[in-house]
């Protein structure tokens, strides 16, 4: 069977979800295809785990280039789409999909064993990019006292306007997160009071009840990861972001990284599209706008 899952954005409750904050992630129409019927060459480290645990028999064979990015010397780079949780998804869907022919069901089947493989490989990971992969839409993602990873569909506020651009370089995100935790261990302080506020804007955003409380709940939340970001000497906020911060706040808007930052990808949340002068400017620094369309189904078949 052929599967296909979504990647993802990160709209809010980057760092802080790990501790208990919500966090909104938004899937995107940007698929990874796998085949159940071929065999990767190429195994990821989420893959490997389904396969340890007995969930796959084997690597299914899979195309995730439309999560990669051209680069000028004919290579390709991530986007920062959450690839891996994709690929793990649409696999394990390839092979599960020749006993369950109901997509619901299916997408019910396949989340926790795709969540627990996901999380034996990446121990200090949320899981909340499978829960994109597998359900689509937009969710709301919070992870219980029990480590269970509670997931419900989310409707932005009316006039919310999301745009995603791809930045010059690549994130490494295990090295952010590495950064943040060790602050956490040198300057508790700090870090608590910071994430925080990260965990005060993703409530408010989750109970924001017009476009212009969610753009200023994601902006709050902005300004404390480049905090962060600077007490933990880890760019979470790259300098062409940042410069470009005021020009969207000019738009009534917030410009940020999606997700942990460093790089990959930057969100546009705003009442409107962004203008042609922002684009402009973003263009300068080498940012360009994806043609993505933010919220389409989950896991499906064919």
């Amino acid at each position: 069977m052929i599967a296909r899952a979504p990647g993802k954005i990160v709209v809010s409750g980057a760092y802080a979800v790990l501790e208990g904050a919500p966090a909104l992630v938004a899937a995107v129409d940007r698929y990874v295809v796998a085949d159940a019927s071929r065999t990767s060459e190429l195994v990821t480290e989420e893959v490997h785990a389904a396969i340890d645990a007995g969930v796959l028999g084997h690597a299914p064979a899979f195309d995730a280039s439309a999560l990669r990015a051209p680069m000028l010397d004919g290579t390709t780079r991530k986007l920062g789409l959450g690839s891996s949780a994709a690929i793990l998804v649409a696999s394990i869907g390839s092979v599960l999909a020749r006993a369950i022919g109901d997509e619901a069901a299916l997408r019910k089947a396949v989340f926790p064993l795709a969540l627990a493989a996901h999380r034996k490989a990446q121990p200090r990971g949320s899981g909340i990019d499978v829960a994109s992969s597998v359900f689509g839409g937009i969710v709301a993602c919070r992870i219980a006292v029990d480590h269970a990873l509670d997931v419900m569909p989310f409707h932005l506020p009316e006039g919310v306007v999301l745009e995603v651009f791809a930045c010059p370089t690549a994130a490494s995100t295990g090295a952010l997160v590495e950064k943040v935790q060790a602050l956490r261990t040198t300057d508790p302080a700090t870090y608590r009071r910071l994430l925080d506020e990260i965990a005060d804007g993703a409530q408010a955003a989750l109970e924001a009840q017009d476009a212009a409380g969610f753009v200023q709940a994601i902006a709050a939340q902005i300004d404390a990861l480049a905090e962060l970001g600077r007490a933990a000497g880890a760019p979470i906020v790259v300098e062409d972001v940042a410069e470009l911060r005021p020009f969207a706040q000019a738009e009534g808007a917030s410009f940020g990284p999606s997700g942990a930052g460093g790089g990959d990808i930057a969100l546009w949340v705003g009442r409107a599209p962004s203008s042609a002068a922002f684009r402009a400017r973003a263009a300068a620094r080498n940012l360009e706008p994806l043609d993505t369309r933010i919220g389409p189904p989950g896991l499906s078949v064919g």
